[in-house]
């Protein structure tokens, strides 16, 4: 939740964008999110580490597992958390951001649309910074559980001038940034010249996440202009990655 003398998220993030600091972020998938010991290790490494950011959502979980780990999270780590939702049951209050996402690279009316429909009621009753996001997958076969639960297709990484046309379309729309995905576990990140493409195109922040296992991809994509890079599944394997990933690299400034 903003407080009224803290910096809106968006503004914080486009500030980021604008001055080529790079950004990273920590996802969190509440329903794989480890319990006890481990939590409580995971929140710690969190909370010390070079992160900027933490987003919280996944494919599959409830609005109350979602709700128990914002409320921790919030208690526990000095970066502001963003939800990441997957369905309407998963924006839930006491978060500082909301990534309102629209899947701009499929074809799937309900992640359009639809849903933002169903939730908009329950934003709007919410103390919530709402981010207006175009989501694009990104990749090849096989099909990441992200594509799989969207019923959609990835835009395949041969084809970047597909990307580009589908984030300028987006920005051309009023979206206020653009969320590039290789998708969970993805066996290759979002290709760089990709990215590059895109960031040349359109003058928007982009987060990109999705197979980001290394410092090496981490400095890549922020070359490449990426503003937030996102590291969820190398996490949830090895929490202990949190204490070699670090903010080394500055982003492409635009002209």
């Amino acid at each position: 939740m903003t407080s009224p003398n803290s910096t809106p998220w968006l503004d914080s993030l486009r500030s980021a964008h604008a001055e080529g600091r790079p950004r990273l972020a920590v996802l969190v998938d509440p329903e794989d999110a480890p319990s006890g010991g481990p939590w409580l290790d995971l929140v710690r490494r969190i909370d010390t580490s070079d992160a900027t950011d933490v987003f919280v959502g996944g494919s599959l979980v409830t609005e109350h597992v979602t709700k128990r780990v914002v409320t921790e999270l919030k208690r526990s780590v000095r970066q502001p958390v963003v939800l990441f939702p997957g369905s309407p049951s998963q924006v839930v209050d006491g978060a500082d951001a909301l990534l309102f996402l629209s899947l701009i690279s499929g074809r799937n009316p309900d992640l359009l649309i639809g849903r933002h429909v169903e939730a908009a009621p329950r934003i709007a009753r919410m103390d919530l910074e709402t981010v207006p996001t175009g989501y694009m997958l990104i990749g090849d076969p096989p099909l990441t559980a992200a594509a799989y639960m969207s019923h959609s297709l990835p835009i395949p990484t041969g084809k970047p001038e597909l990307a580009v046309a589908t984030a300028q379309a987006g920005v051309m729309l009023g979206l206020q940034c653009l969320y590039l995905d290789a998708g969970s576990g993805a066996g290759q990140p979002v290709p760089a010249q990709t990215i590059a493409a895109i960031h040349a195109a359109v003058d928007v922040p982009l987060i990109v996440g999705g197979g980001m296992t290394s410092q090496a991809d981490l400095e890549r994509a922020w070359q490449a202009g990426a503003t937030c890079v996102v590291v969820g599944s190398a996490v949830e394997r090895h929490p202990a990655i949190l204490d070699e990933l670090k903010l080394s690299i500055r982003t492409p400034q635009r002209g």
